[in-house]
């Protein structure tokens, strides 16, 4: 009954609060307010109104799917454990107030392919990085570069205490810089991807004139325009043309039998098309990516590709400029680093599951529990199920057990070393043990 009345008296609805006046008011927040969301990231360059937007979230999603830790490596370099640390739980977790870790990671490749270089600020700290090097990062945000300087930047960063973007100067070895590994094929003013964009928005332009509703009609009149009384009553002629299609239902004009009218509105044959395709096809090959990625119809060695040569770059830049930024030389050489870890069997069919957990268990390079957290089921609380051993072998047993004799079915069964020595030599067990 204790139970009841405490959640009674504790239970809160949001619409049934007493201070509710207090929470419509915008006043209580601050002085702005945004009916969009000011933080997230948007195109530049006309590459919001281009196709290339749809290959650049693409990538983002398929690189923000990449977990990326902050770890600990054994004396040989290799991982050991995941550190629980402030910059962990931003890359993993909760990025800052608006983003979680996943959300950030595809943030910050979406800036860095627009713009081609893109900077990540430790926005709440807790020790001033002008100060010292050896701090926790508690929440970071991506920003736009503005302005280089020596060993300073200015950026544009969201401020999310007043909702503003504003713009500050720090110090380039207090925040990640991160430049665009395809920067040669997707930034230069005259890489393939800049050559696509122009030609892409020649042809919305030459799409937006043909479907502007002109009519781009030429009236040929039965004598010669050259004095001002003959382009007077040509102008009324047309004019008068105009309004009988715009103020007929469906647009029919009457002409004399002498007068010849010429239509242009008609597509007009030029190799524009070819162009965009060409160079749709050279910047796929370039980058490492196929139609086929696109759809979702890309096959094992497409796919391995398209990881290797446009997904891998871009994750290594990011977890590398996040090691030399934000892990110090004491930490670096104390065995901390930042690695990123790829899901090797998203990609493998169902069909597939089954032997390749054969032969990852029977190896001993999976336990029987880890194959089964990668198929989606609940580990099995046996000892065994944890242990890194072939169970179509037989092991020794803690009771010394390693010989194997063969009973009457015909199928091997461990015997003692007492029961091997008797019955070779013949002696019973008992004069054995004395």
């Amino acid at each position: 009954m204790a139970n009841i009345r405490t959640r009674i008296r504790n239970a809160w609805n949001a619409f049934a609060d007493k201070n509710q006046n207090a929470y419509q008011s915008a006043t209580n927040f601050g002085e702005y307010a945004s009916f969009i969301r000011p933080d997230r990231p948007h195109f530049t360059r006309g590459n919001e109104r281009s196709m290339v937007n749809a290959v650049y979230n693409r990538i983002a999603m398929d690189v923000a799917s990449i977990a990326i830790h902050h770890v600990r490596l054994d004396d040989n370099g290799r991982f050991a454990s995941i550190i629980d640390s402030g910059l962990d739980s931003c890359l993993n977790i909760d990025a800052n107030a608006d983003q979680t870790g996943r959300a950030l990671i595809q943030d910050i490749v979406m800036s860095m392919l627009d713009e081609g270089v893109v900077a990540v600020i430790p926005v709440d700290t807790s020790i001033d990085p002008i100060k010292t090097s050896s701090y926790d990062i508690l929440s970071m945000r991506t920003g736009r570069i503005l302005a280089w300087y020596p060993d300073r930047v200015r950026v544009d960063v969201y401020n999310e205490r007043n909702g503003r973007h504003e713009e500050i100067v720090l110090p380039k070895k207090s925040i990640a810089i991160i430049e665009n590994p395809l920067y040669a094929v997707m930034n230069e003013k005259s890489s393939t991807l800049q050559r696509l964009i122009r030609k892409l928005n020649l042809l919305d332009v030459v799409d937006e004139q043909s479907s502007s509703g002109k009519l781009d009609l030429i009236i040929q009149l039965p004598y010669v325009v050259k004095t001002d009384t003959r382009r007077n009553q040509a102008e009324q002629r047309r004019k008068a043309i105009e309004e009988q299609l715009a103020g007929s239902k469906y647009g029919i004009a009457y002409t004399d039998a002498t007068e010849k009218i010429t239509q242009l509105n008609r597509s007009v044959d030029n190799n524009l098309l070819t162009q965009v395709q060409y160079l749709m096809d050279l910047f796929y090959s370039q980058l490492g990516i196929s139609q086929s990625v696109m759809n979702g119809t890309a096959s094992e060695q497409e796919m391995l590709n398209y990881n290797n040569r446009t997904i891998e770059p871009i994750v290594s830049a990011i977890s590398d400029e996040f090691k030399r930024k934000f892990l110090t030389k004491t930490a670096r050489s104390q065995g901390q680093s930042i690695m990123f870890f790829r899901e090797p069997f998203k990609l493998v069919p169902v069909s597939q599951i089954a032997e390749i957990a054969d032969k990852f268990t029977r190896n001993e390079i999976m336990t029987a529990n880890e194959m089964r957290q990668v198929v989606g089921m609940k580990p099995v609380p046996d000892e065994k199920a944890d242990q890194l051993k072939n169970a179509n072998i037989s092991h020794p047993d803690e009771s010394g057990y390693s010989d194997y004799s063969e009973n009457s079915s015909g199928y091997g069964m461990p015997i003692s070393s007492e029961d091997a020595i008797s019955s070779v030599l013949d002696i019973p067990i008992s004069d054995i043990n004395e």
